[in-house]
């Protein structure tokens, strides 16, 4: 154990953060996600317990979003004529707004989506259950 980390963020997730370089990106998945096909060998963290909000802000205590992109946190669209709602962006708008105010939050089709996640750094597998619930990160660089 260690004071001021989240106890959410594992010893395995927590050595991914800090191997993790500037333009890195991480994927927080829900639980419809493919994040074992998508992966990279050794590069999945299974979280299934928690939800993606509390990852998220678990994650943001510590991680540094990109300032030098548009926009560092990228959501997956919802598909054209898809009746789903997604009440949970709010949720993440108002974490990222906390953790990191000002970022602007962008939307990826769901294939695009999908093909940026191949390329992620590492995939955080979780349990939650609302629908488009996927999340990207880009790190950015500490400024002290």
């Amino acid at each position: 154990m260690l004071k001021g980390i989240p106890s959410i963020l594992s010893p395995e997730l927590l050595k991914i953060l800090m191997e993790m370089g500037h333009g890195d990106t991480i994927v927080i998945g829900d639980g419809n996600f493919p994040a074992a096909s998508l992966a990279p060998e050794g590069r999945l963290v299974r979280l299934d317990g928690h939800g993606v909000p509390e990852v998220l802000d678990a994650i943001l205590r510590l991680f540094p979003l990109d300032s030098y992109v548009e926009a560092p946190v990228s959501l997956m669209e919802v598909v054209p004529g898809d009746p789903v709602e997604t009440p949970i962006w709010d949720t993440y708008a108002g974490i990222v707004e906390r953790r990191a105010p000002g970022t602007k939050i962008g939307h990826v089709e769901r294939f695009k989506f999908y093909d940026t996640a191949k390329r992620a750094y590492a995939i955080v597998a979780t349990g939650e259950t609302a629908l488009y619930a996927n999340i990207i990160l880009q790190k950015g660089v500490v400024v002290e």
